[in-house]
This record gives structure tokens, C-alpha cells and sequence, in this order.
């Protein structure tokens, strides 16, 4: 049974939290690569910013609702949610917009688990880590080279 480190991509590219948005729009289109994890100053794992995440910078804002009760507004929506969506939309920086605490698997993580992972999770990205140090990152692309038999990095 193939493993995360089996298929893992070991060149690492990475951001930090300081980042701007566009310098890592831009990593992202050049290395062709759906997320990149966000490390701190001492290398430990803080966050991941994907694709998704910057795209969501072009989202229609949708204002919360309110139903009137007695005099008094009482929100539909949790305005916590609604401040976290503001908070994304106008990130100028990878720490303003990326998924904290992301999902990560290890080394000997299977390849089912890691499929199962991004079907029904929708995870397109997962950080490895190895005794709390990120090793690798396995990507849809990763999981797909699998179904061709090529190795780690290779494209048809």
C-alpha cells in the first residue's frame, strides 16, 4: 500500500504569514501549484493558502440578514462568520487569509486515507509532517500520478 511518502512532494515552496497576497497569487500560477503552506520565522507550520482562499478575495459580499423582533435586530447568520469573510476579502497579506490550523498527515498516512481526505473533505492540499517539521505536501496532482504509475515528480 503506497503512502504519503511515497507520493509526496519533497521541493518545498512556502510562504509566511507576511507574505503579500499578490506575490503568493503569483507563486501559485508560476509553480503551478493549488496551495503552498505558511511557515513561521522558526519553520513550524502556521497555516496553508490555497487557490481558493484568494479567489474568495473576488466574492460578492453577501450582507447578513436580519429579522426585526419586538423592536430588536436579531441576526440570521452569526456575525462572526460574516466578520471572517470581511477579514478574507480584504487580506493584503497570507496570514490575513490563510486556513489556520490546517489538516496535515504524516509520512506513513495511506494513500486511501489521503484520497478519502480530499473526496469528502474537499482538501486539494496536505501538509506532511514528520515529528511536528513539514516534510512534504501531497497535492490532487500527487494522487493522480499514482493512477499512472510515475514517480514522485515525474508528468506524463
Amino acid at each position: 500500500m503506497l503512502k504519503a511518502k511515497d507520493i509526496m512532494t519533497t521541493d518545498l515552496i512556502t510562504v509566511s504569514p507576511d507574505t503579500e497576497i499578490t506575490q503568493a497569487t503569483k507563486i501559485l500560477l508560476d509553480k503551478r501549484v493549488n496551495g503552498l503552506p505558511v511557515l513561521d520565522s522558526d519553520g513550524r507550520l502556521v497555516g496553508l493558502i490555497c487557490q481558493s482562499d484568494l479567489v474568495m478575495q473576488q466574492k460578492k459580499i453577501a450582507l447578513p440578514s436580519l429579522f426585526n423582533l419586538l423592536d430588536g435586530l436579531i441576526p440570521l447568520r452569526a456575525p462572526k462568520n460574516f466578520e471572517q469573510e470581511i477579514r478574507k476579502i480584504t487580506a493584503t497579506t497570507v496570514g490575513q487569509a490563510m486556513v489556520t490550523d490546517p489538516v496535515t498527515v504524516t509520512p506513513e498516512t495511506e494513500l486511501t486515507e489521503i484520497a478519502t481526505l480530499m473526496v469528502e473533505k474537499k482538501y486539494h492540499t496536505l501538509p506532511v509532517l514528520d515529528g511536528g517539521k513539514l516534510v512534504g505536501v501531497i497535492g490532487k496532482e500527487d494522487v493522480l500520478r499514482t493512477i499512472l504509475g510515475l514517480p514522485r515528480g515525474e508528468t506524463a
